[in-house]
């Protein structure tokens, strides 16, 4: 079994980057419209050590629970060590939450304080955070009558000393995003992300030169062990964004050489060349020797990634024929599988990635499949229970420590791992078989025109899919252009994704959306996974009204047509 030692654990290693690396760059911060602001190893751990001394003397419990609640920014990672250096628990929170759903995640984790950054809810102080949580403004959040960043750092002497913590000491505690209930929040100790860190960096040859651009949501499993875990193990220089509109200038700053991404960015990636080149000629001029290398180059460089030697997807399933897409270009593309409370588990070998498969389990982590087909997973990373519910805890493990996905998976005999879908997530047709939504999800989800999908059906004769156009499609249709060639163009993907299932599978009928799924509807995830329930309840009663129109594209709304 992979073994780590206390050195390879978190803080450990920042100290040793605080030495080592004093002058080298650490953090990149864009602000104010191209300015940019960067840390040294040594500057971050002085902000660091002034910051983990204001919270010491605090004088709150060794393990207290102290929140960040902020988008992605350098003031986020110096916060999550400031925390763990004055002996506390991190809790972070998903900016893009509404604030009912942040206050439950304070009050339940019974946080102490809470560093604010922006968000996306301007009225977040007022409404998501409870009287009694003390606050302490990011140079990026709100102005507040509470202690900024900048306020403490200026006015507090550093924290001396290398305070440590050990493996099997809580580190955090990270809420699910909540696709089936209410969110639950997950324990980790210090020595699960060391596990995860020291394992991918021995598999994919990663060093200290390494560059990195953080932009996936900090507050979940993948971006946490993507750039956090990695960098604080390798010591490598992290590089942020200030949002969509400076995306790409901060991509090409950055040159990354990681990146993490989710299907949704890759596809509007892939439409975002085929604007400038329509596909057909696209791939007309990739099919001519003399010039397909030149081409190849010239839209990875446009797309800031010249310099990746790895792009991994997470978080949802990711097309066949995206993944082959990029491949052909020249990126290392592949999918790996983790989730919150087991972090990263499956990854393929370089240069081994197989389409549609997401990978072996990584030394030192046991796999079983259930009867049922349930993924189950045993190893070092898995959570230490979910924190005040013991029986859901206890629930999600096996006699002997394994961990209970709920994942519907496939596993080849060489151990290459498909993921399926959610075994929840299937449900019975009248006719008594079972449907996966996901793939099928998966491949209706790759059409231009459609930003979101769910397929649903339980109890009757076929299933069907609710589907929400893309922010241009809808704009195009409140214009008042003729929605008959978008009817016609759904029509034709529902006839080819139903060519490749089996017959109890196929689609009756495409239903298109009023309006679009977001987190703020709470039809979205803060990951922009589909919260199933929620949108079954909206839409299923409108299902005899659509079955009686008889036709294969209906409207939820077609007066506003």
């Amino acid at each position: 079994m992979q073994s780590f030692s206390d050195d390879d654990l978190a803080l450990q290693r920042f100290y040793r980057w605080e030495r080592e690396r004093a002058e080298r760059i650490f953090l990149t911060q864009p602000y104010g419209g191209g300015k940019v602001r960067e840390w040294t190893f040594a500057q971050a751990a002085g902000e660091v050590r002034r910051m983990a001394a204001y919270l010491e003397a605090q004088n709150w419990e060794p393990g207290s629970r102290v929140a960040i609640l902020s988008r992605n920014c350098a003031w986020w990672l110096m916060a999550d060590l400031a925390i763990w250096m004055a002996g506390h628990v991190s809790v972070p929170v998903f900016p893009s939450l509404n604030s009912r759903t942040v206050r439950h995640t304070l009050e339940h984790s019974e946080s102490k304080a809470c560093f604010l950054g922006a968000t996306d809810e301007r009225e977040m102080v007022a409404r998501g955070i409870p009287s009694g949580i003390q606050r302490i403004g990011l140079p990026t959040g709100p102005p507040g009558d509470y202690p900024s960043w900048d306020g403490v750092v200026a006015a507090t002497p550093p924290l001396t000393g290398s305070p440590v913590r050990p493996a099997d000491d809580l580190a955090t505690i990270i809420y699910t995003s909540g696709t089936t209930g209410p969110a639950k929040g997950v324990m980790h100790r210090f020595g699960a992300f060391s596990f995860f860190a020291k394992s991918a960096s021995e598999l994919f040859v990663l060093t200290g030169d390494e560059r990195l651009l953080s932009y996936l949501p900090l507050a979940h499993i993948f971006e946490r062990c993507a750039c956090e875990a990695l960098g604080l193990y390798l010591g490598f220089h992290i590089y942020f964004t200030e949002g969509l509109e400076t995306f790409l200038i901060d991509l090409r700053r950055a040159r990354p050489t990681i990146f993490p991404s989710v299907p949704r960015l890759l596809f509007k990636f892939q439409q975002g060349v085929f604007e400038k080149v329509p596909q057909a000629r696209l791939d007309y001029l990739l099919r001519i020797p003399i010039i397909n290398r030149w081409i190849k180059k010239r839209i990875i460089h446009q797309l800031g990634l010249r310099d990746a030697r790895y792009v991994a997807s997470g978080a949802a399933p990711l097309q066949v024929e995206i993944l082959l897409w990029y491949r052909n270009l020249g990126l290392e593309l592949f999918e790996g599988f983790g989730i919150t409370e087991t972090v990263i588990t499956h990854l393929p070998s370089p240069g081994q990635a197989r389409p549609g498969y997401v990978g072996r389990a990584i030394q030192g982590v046991e796999v079983k499949v259930g009867e049922d087909g349930e993924l189950m997973i045993k190893s070092p990373m898995n959570m230490l229970g979910y924190y005040q519910d013991p029986q859901g805890t206890a629930a999600a493990f096996t006699a002997d420590g394994f961990f209970r996905t709920g994942d519907l998976v496939h596993l080849e005999p060489d151990g290459q791992l498909k993921i399926i879908g959610r075994i929840k997530e299937q449900f019975k047709i009248s006719k008594g078989k079972y449907v996966a939504p996901t793939p099928i999800e998966s491949r209706l989800g790759a059409h231009p025109e459609i930003e979101a999908c769910c397929v649903m059906g339980a109890g009757l004769p076929s299933p069907f899919a609710v589907v929400v156009l893309t922010a241009e499609a809808r704009e195009r249709c409140a214009g008042g252009c003729e929605p008959a060639a978008l009817e016609q163009a759904l029509r034709a993907e529902m006839e080819e994704v139903n060519a490749h299932l089996d017959p109890h599978e196929r689609l009756s009928f495409i239903a298109i959306a009023d309006g679009p799924w977001t987190v703020a509807n709470e039809m979205m995830t803060p990951t922009l996974k589909i919260k199933r329930g929620v949108i079954e309840r909206r839409y299923l009663p409108l299902v005899d009204d659509w079955e009686r129109q008889n036709k294969p594209v209906v409207w939820e709304n077609e007066k506003k047509l």
